[in-house]
């Protein structure tokens, strides 16, 4: 799998937070955000992640998130593909990171939101009630991965 991301001068650029599609061979993680109308997107399903601490980096603050909210600590390298993303003139970052399905027994749901499912990535892409700039940024993130896994096309044309 292609890390370029690591060392894209985009990692030094400021940003404001960040969400990460956690990814096992079936499954996406997803949190039921609170039902609180003062908050954005109340009682949609999202991802993990948010705002950024202090002067953290990128994969620092998922990282953290995603300890935080999931009780997961995922070392860097289970990172496999990221991508900062412009809203509203802020940078975000969206990172998708590949885990055993039997990491799922070991989540500890923090204090936000309502609980967490493990949805299959076409729900979670046909889901109405998924946030829909998370849709389509895993649907990219989806995309490139699956063609970072075929072979090279043969250019020779069979000469």
């Amino acid at each position: 799998m292609s890390r370029s991301y690591a060392t894209s001068p985009e990692m030094n650029m400021p940003f404001h937070g960040a969400k990460l599609a956690l990814l096992t061979a079936r499954h996406v993680v997803t949190l039921l955000r609170d039902d609180d109308p003062g908050i954005d997107h109340a009682g949609f399903w999202d991802l993990p992640g948010g705002g950024r601490e202090g002067d953290e980096g990128p994969l620092a603050c998922i990282l953290r998130e995603t300890r935080e909210e999931l009780g997961l600590r995922l070392p860097p390298e289970r990172v496999l593909w990221g991508r900062r993303f412009e809203r509203d003139g802020l940078g975000f970052w969206f990172f998708a990171a590949s885990v055993e399905e039997a990491l799922l027994r070991e989540i500890g749901f923090g204090d936000e939101g309502q609980g967490w499912a493990a949805m299959t990535p076409a729900l979670f892409l046909r889901h109405p009630k998924v946030i829909a700039r998370f849709r389509d940024r895993l649907r990219l993130c989806l995309d490139e991965l699956s063609l970072m896994e075929k072979p090279p096309a043969d250019l020779s044309g069979g000469r």
